[in-house]
């Protein structure tokens, strides 16, 4: 499975999870099968409320599944209908990618819901820094 990860830095493997997918600075893309590892800047991380438009950001980049812990409706909607899976990473479940590999290759990933689509954030706080470690988990601000 060829997966997509929002990341804080560009170390591959090694690279830390951001809290949320469109503002994250890197995506960082693996074959959970072979290993390979490419890593994307992300040109879009200042977009506004619903400016977020994944498969540009992926550009021909084909990818099975995106997995993060926030994510607005908006982006959900549109990685679905390119027929993208939307998974979520639990909070016990690490914090580098080398650690969502893991997750994947154990089936420790669940669908993306409703409830874990961020809602805005009305508290000026952006994106991915204001979401903690466990990113936004819907429900109103933060």
């Amino acid at each position: 499975m060829r997966i997509c990860i929002p990341t804080r830095d560009e170390r591959g493997m090694e690279s830390e999870l951001f809290g949320h997918f469109g503002s994250a600075p890197f995506f960082t893309l693996v074959d959970s099968e072979s290993g390979e590892v490419e890593v994307r800047k992300n040109d879009n991380t200042h977009h506004g409320g619903g400016g977020c438009h994944p498969m540009r950001q992926l550009g021909s980049r084909s990818v099975d599944a995106v997995v993060c812990r926030g994510m607005g409706r908006r982006a959900v909607a549109s990685l679905s209908e390119a027929g993208v899976r939307v998974l979520v990473l639990g909070e016990d479940a690490g914090e580098t990618v080398r650690d969502v590999v893991a997750a994947a290759r154990e089936d420790r990933l669940v669908p993306f819901s409703d409830e874990d689509a961020c809602r805005g954030h009305g508290d000026g706080r952006g994106h991915g820094e204001g979401h903690g470690p466990g990113g936004c988990r819907g429900g109103g601000p933060g």
